[in-house]
């Protein structure tokens, strides 16, 4: 799993929202995020795109996490609850595992557990590795 974690450094906008990932296996992840200004709308609660953006990030590391890179093809997200302060928590999990597509269902949760919002998605998976992602970056860094 460590090349997952070196693979995901390079997420831009899951660095400048604080996500970090808590744990990582085989089909299912969790990522929290802590409530910051950055995240709250006109309504002072956490944006839809804040909330989108955790169960994505979740979302893109477990459906990552067997080791070939996956990409989303389809999502929908509910809203179930406003969020207004403590810590985010998205937790993924495998659905359906088939050699091209798999599914997943995201929860977040509140600092509390109670659900925030429920995201669930659809990859296809490449037969690129992400092992195979991370040498290439580096040997680009290398020649840069």
């Amino acid at each position: 799993m460590d090349v997952l974690r070196e693979y995901f450094k390079m997420d831009n906008l899951a660095a400048a929202l604080n996500m970090k990932i808590e744990h990582i296996e085989p089909g299912g992840a969790v990522v929290t995020m802590p409530v910051s200004e950055i995240h709250m709308n006109g309504l002072n609660a956490v944006h839809g795109g804040a909330l989108f953006s955790l169960a994505d990030f979740c979302f893109a590391v477990a459906s990552n996490s067997h080791g070939r890179a996956a990409v989303a093809v389809n999502v929908n997200m509910a809203f179930y609850r406003a969020v207004t302060s403590g810590i985010l928590t998205a937790t993924a999990h495998e659905t359906h595992l088939g050699n091209r597509l798999a599914g997943y269902t995201v929860n977040v949760t509140d600092a509390s557990g109670a659900l925030a919002a429920v995201m669930q998605g659809m990859v296809y998976r490449k037969n690129e590795t992400i092992e195979e992602i991370v040498a290439q970056r580096k040997a680009e860094e290398a020649h840069s």
